[in-house]
């Protein structure tokens, strides 16, 4: 699966927010730009998108911005992929709102391998969905923690 930017941007934009503000004060766009180096007419669009779902509620005036509408600890990271890039499916066939699979691929009775999709979309949903916006600005771990991450690199520089 690979992550959109506006995906990528739209969760650093909530990490950043949740930093500066959490949900108890208001923080102007152009700061989240600035500090994540965002473009700012795309994080608008992100944040728009954002809003309309729930997770951020604007303030207008002098001391405007945005803020998150419920605390870090309650918003899974899981929820804003969702939001910011669809279907976390990583084919056509196993992705409920593509329609009918029988329709999508003619070898849907007799595919072996669509087990290893689903297997793959449910360790990402399971992944994300355990991980909150609070976790994340927690955590910092080492890019070594992952044991696949840490094998591929150690392949490519041997």
């Amino acid at each position: 699966m690979k992550v959109s930017r506006r995906t990528e941007y739209g969760l650093r934009a909530m990490v950043s927010l949740a930093q500066l503000a959490g949900h108890q004060r208001a923080v102007p766009l152009p700061s989240i730009a600035e500090k994540e180096g965002i473009p700012e007419q795309f994080l608008d669009q992100i944040v728009a998108q954002l809003r309309k779902n729930g997770f951020v509620k604007s303030v207008r005036g002098a001391n405007g911005g945005y803020l998150l509408s419920r605390p870090a600890a309650e918003i899974s990271v899981g929820e804003l992929v969702r939001v910011l890039e669809g279907s976390l499916a990583p084919i056509e066939c196993i992705d409920q709102q593509a329609g009918d699979p029988e329709k999508l691929c003619r070898q849907y009775g007799v595919c072996h391998t669509r087990n290893v999709w689903l297997r793959v979309m449910d360790a990402i949903t399971r992944s994300l969905d355990s991980l909150t916006l609070d976790d994340v600005m927690q955590e910092e771990l080492p890019l070594d923690y992952v044991p696949s991450l840490k094998r591929m690199s150690a392949a490519r520089m041997g």
